[in-house]
C-alpha cells in the first residue's frame, strides 16, 4: 500500500512502522526485508532502524554495513492497476540496497519473476527515484492545468491550442483536467516538498495547482447554475481517471461533493464502474444513476471523467443543456 500523510502533508509511517516491528520477532540471520510501498527519503533506513530496536540480537545495516545479518531494500513498485500482474513481471524495477550486498540479494529475488532490468542504486535514490517519476508527471500536468484556466478567461479553446502547440516536435502538452487523483501522483509529490520545504518551490506550485483545480471547476459550474432557477447538475465520472472504479483521491468526488454541499441544485452522478452510492454520498443529496437518465434530467451535464461510456454524445440531446466538458471530450 502507499505511504499516506497526516495533516500539513507530513509523510504518515505509522503503517511502515507498524509492519516493522510485526515481522522482526520472525527475523533469522540471512534474510532480506524489503520495502515496496511509496515513501519519504529515509523511510527505509528507519523501518531498519525499528527492526533493530526489536531485535538487538541481529546486526543491521546501519551498524553492521555489509556484514550485517539482515539485509534492507528499498524497490518501489511500479504498476498500473488492471495490468498489476503482468507489470511486475515485465516492468523495469529499480532496486536500492542500504548496502551492496543488500542490493544484491535483492536483485537474486527479484530476478526469479521480474523479465525487465533490475537497476542497483542505494536506498535513498531508489525512494526519490518513485517520488521524482510522479512529481515529474504532476508538474507537467500542473502546466497543462494553469494553461486551461488561462485559456478560460482568454476565451480561447485549450484544447485547440493544445494540439496545435503539439505539432511542435519537441513540445508535448498533457491534458488538463478537473485535478490530479489517485493514491500516487495526488501524495507522493508532497514527500519530496516535507524532506526539502525550501527547496521544492516548484514541485509545491504544481501540488497547489492540482489541488486547487477542483474548486475552479465547482466556481464555474455555480457561476452558471446561478442563471438557472432549482437546476439539476449531472456530474459524469466519479473516478480518478478513465475506466476505472477506483475513487482514492479523485477530483471527479471532490468537485460532486462541493456541489452537493452548495446546495446549487439537484445533484445527479454517473459512473458505470460501480454499482452502488459511495459511502462519502450518504445523506448528502447525491443521486447515483445512469447516463441516459442523467443526461435527459440535467440542466447542466459536467464531464468529469473520460470513460469511455461518455465518448458519444448524441448532439440533439444536449443542445438545450450547459455542458462543461473538464476533458476535452464532448
Amino acid at each position: 500500500m502507499p505511504t499516506p500523510f497526516k495533516n500539513d502533508h507530513e509523510p504518515d509511517l505509522s503503517y511502515i512502522e507498524a509492519a516493522a516491528k510485526g515481522i522482526a520477532p520472525k527475523l533469522k540471520k540471512g534474510n532480506l526485508v524489503i520495502l515496496e510501498s511509496t515513501s519519504p527519503v529515509g523511510a527505509t533506513e528507519k523501518m531498519a532502524a525499528w527492526m533493530a530496536e526489536e531485535r538487538p540480537d541481529l546486526s543491521f545495516p546501519q551498524q553492521k554495513g555489509e556484514m550485517s545479518d539482515i539485509r534492507v531494500a528499498h524497490c518501489p513498485e511500479r504498476v498500473l492497476p488492471g495490468k498489476i500482474l503482468q507489470e511486475v513481471v515485465e516492468n523495469d524495477r529499480v532496486v536500492g540496497g542500504m548496502t551492496r550486498r543488500c542490493a544484491s540479494a535483492a536483485v537474486q529475488l527479484y530476478r526469479i519473476v521480474v523479465k525487465g532490468e533490475c537497476h542497483v542504486t542505494d536506498a535513498r535514490t531508489a525512494e526519490m527515484a518513485k517520488l521524482t517519476e510522479n512529481a515529474f508527471r504532476d508538474v507537467n500536468i500542473a502546466f497543462a492545468n494553469e494553461l486551461s484556466t488561462i485559456c478560460d478567461k482568454l476565451k480561447i479553446n485549450v484544447w485547440q491550442l493544445i494540439r496545435m502547440a503539439n505539432l511542435h516536435p519537441r513540445v508535448n502538452i498533457l491534458s488538463p483536467g478537473p485535478g490530479v487523483g489517485g493514491h500516487c501522483i495526488a501524495v507522493d509529490p508532497w514527500f519530496i516538498v516535507h524532506s526539502a520545504p525550501e527547496e521544492a518551490k516548484l514541485i509545491r506550485a504544481a501540488r497547489e495547482i492540482n489541488d486547487s483545480k477542483p474548486d475552479w471547476v465547482v466556481n464555474k459550474v455555480l457561476s452558471k447554475a446561478s442563471t438557472i432557477k432549482n437546476p439539476t447538475i449531472a456530474c459524469f465520472g466519479l473516478a480518478f481517471k478513465p475506466n476505472v472504479d477506483d475513487l482514492r483521491e479523485s477530483p471527479a468526488m471532490e468537485v460532486t461533493t462541493k456541489l452537493a454541499q452548495s446546495n446549487a441544485g439537484k445533484i445527479l452522478a454517473v459512473e458505470p464502474h460501480i454499482s452502488g452510492l459511495p459511502p462519502a454520498f450518504r445523506d448528502s443529496g447525491v443521486e447515483l444513476t445512469d447516463f441516459h437518465v442523467a443526461l435527459d434530467s440535467a440542466d447542466i451535464a459536467l464531464l468529469l471523467v473520460d470513460h469511455d461510456a461518455f465518448q458519444h454524445v448524441d448532439r440533439d440531446l444536449v443542445k438545450d443543456k450547459i455542458l462543461i466538458d473538464t476533458r476535452g471530450t464532448w
